[in-house]
């Protein structure tokens, strides 16, 4: 029988400090101390908005009045262009009434007549289904660019002899373009409600609004979750030529 005294000691089993344990705690050690630098730093508030979202919101607001200042200068300058152009150049009357009748067309000068303004809205926030729909989604809730699209359409339909978004004329060029919930028309921002005017015979234009097959199918969203329509009429009203810029920008191949 062997004595347990003549064994030999078990070894001591060492720490086997691998490069790969050695990085895994250096990894853990890293992200402990960002974790303590960002609660020292935020101290209860939200870091992660204050650089990237608020900053984007500004430059878009910055970028959108500098875009309207812009039209305003170029408003008053083309003013003048007409001012001189009226002078006397040689030109006979029936250039003169086809020069008036190519502006009108292209939306630059001011018309006048009866007409309706048209206003959408989002739905309030607290907003619930009417009996007998479903639970709404997000997205049932906003106005959405086929909505204001809807509404434009119609109203070209029915014959209108101008119409203004917001507080710009439309040309033939304009695009009608939504971010999310807020409309961007010709380089500007604009949040809900959105109104559309347009000069017209009354009475045609509410007839195209009716037989819209898109804006029969908003109402429905209207009824179901409360999203805003509202209609009023005008015996007189004007809408302001375009003023913002008419060139023309497009892609091209890049030279070699």
């Amino acid at each position: 029988m062997s004595n347990s005294a003549d064994s030999p000691p078990e070894p001591v089993r060492r720490r086997d400090w691998r490069p790969v344990r050695v990085l895994t705690a250096a990894v853990f050690a890293l992200a402990g101390l960002i974790f303590v630098t960002s609660f020292n730093t935020a101290k209860g508030t939200n870091i992660r908005t204050d650089a990237s979202l608020l900053k984007l919101s500004d430059l878009i607001q910055e970028r959108s009045h500098k875009n309207a200042e812009l039209e305003e200068t170029t408003a008053t300058t083309r003013d003048e262009v007409d001012t001189l152009a009226r002078r006397d150049d040689g030109s006979t009357k029936a250039e003169d009434e086809r020069l008036g009748a190519l502006e009108k067309a292209a939306g630059t000068t001011k018309v006048a007549g009866q007409g309706l303004t048209v206003t959408l809205n989002d739905a309030p926030p607290d907003a619930q289904a009417a009996p007998g729909y479903p639970d709404p989604q997000a997205n049932d809730l906003v106005i959405h660019q086929q909505d204001l699209q809807a509404v434009v359409n119609a109203l070209w339909k029915g014959g209108a002899k101008g119409i203004r978004v917001m507080d710009q004329r439309l040309i033939s060029t304009s695009a009608v373009r939504c971010v999310g919930n807020t409309l961007i028309l010709q380089g500007r921002v604009y949040s809900p409600p959105y109104k559309i005017t347009a000069v017209g015979d009354k009475e045609t234009l509410r007839r195209a609004l009716d037989d819209s097959e898109a804006i029969q199918n908003y109402l429905l969203y209207v009824k179901a979750y409360g999203l805003g329509w509202k209609v009023d009429e005008h015996g007189a009203m004007t809408l302001p030529g375009y003023s913002g810029t008419v060139d023309l920008h497009y892609a091209k191949p890049a030279t070699p």
